[in-house]
């Protein structure tokens, strides 16, 4: 069991025994942790996005609280998932106020653009959710070691153009809108969405091997860093299509 999540990892699990049905992990469990924390999302979403509506100048602490806030939270609970049911609520809170302000700036370049998003965000959950449950989609160990190693290598390359940037060394096409640099993102956006099928992976493997019930907020909490990639990954990409 693998997955390109960070937060989904086989050893999270493992190390538990069978207990009582009462306090284990359910799928349905995980299913309403994920909704409580697409809220929270949304409330600083909204909070960020009239900030930046009333003066676009006053979200850049938004960002780097939302930012860098969230990626301390969600490191935090990736090595102790325990705390994960105040962690994870926290990590939406912050994470809602970065992707608000973020989506207000490319709303106020190209109008429209947000919904569009938000929109294929969920359309593509909702597609890779249904062909997982019939079974179209099977994830097999290659489909994982392939996913995995995919989105590896999108990190690795983020990493490379974030340092790369201060100095002076951009990644070609990476973030340009040329045809390359367009299908470089579909790419991205494919492999994106493909991390969808590995979480539900490993929330309906975690529920069978009934460990604690904890485990829903950190399941949920994992499904929500792989939709965050997504919606910012669809963003981009439709920010790259209307620029041409």
């Amino acid at each position: 069991m693998r997955s390109g999540n960070p937060s989904l990892k086989k050893e999270a699990f493992e190390k538990f025994d069978t207990i009582g049905s009462g306090q284990t992990m359910t799928i349905g469990g995980t299913v309403n942790k994920t909704f409580i924390l697409i809220l929270l999302v949304l409330a600083t979403f909204v909070y960020s996005w009239n900030q930046f509506v009333e003066n676009p100048g006053s979200v850049l602490p938004l960002i780097l609280i939302g930012a860098i806030g969230g990626l301390i939270v969600a490191l935090i609970t990736i090595f102790v998932p325990k705390i994960s049911p105040f962690t994870a609520p926290l990590y939406a809170l912050l994470e809602g106020l970065f992707l608000g302000a973020i989506s207000a700036q490319y709303e106020a370049q190209y109008g429209g653009i947000v919904f569009q998003a938000v929109m294929l965000t969920i359309a593509v959950l909702l597609s890779l959710l249904l062909l997982y449950k019939s079974g179209l989609i099977k994830v097999t160990q290659n489909f994982r070691m392939g996913v995995v190693a995919a989105t590896g290598a999108i990190f690795l390359v983020y990493i490379i153009s974030f340092i790369g940037g201060f100095f002076g060394f951009n990644i070609p096409y990476l973030h340009d809108s040329s045809p390359i640099g367009i299908a470089i993102s579909v790419v991205i956006v494919i492999v994106a969405a493909l991390n969808l099928v590995l979480d539900f992976d490993y929330i309906e493997n975690a529920a069978g091997s009934r460990v604690p019930k904890y485990f829903e907020w950190y399941g949920a909490f994992g499904l929500l860093i792989t939709l965050v990639w997504l919606y910012l990954e669809i963003l981009r990409l439709l920010s790259k299509i209307r620029s041409r």
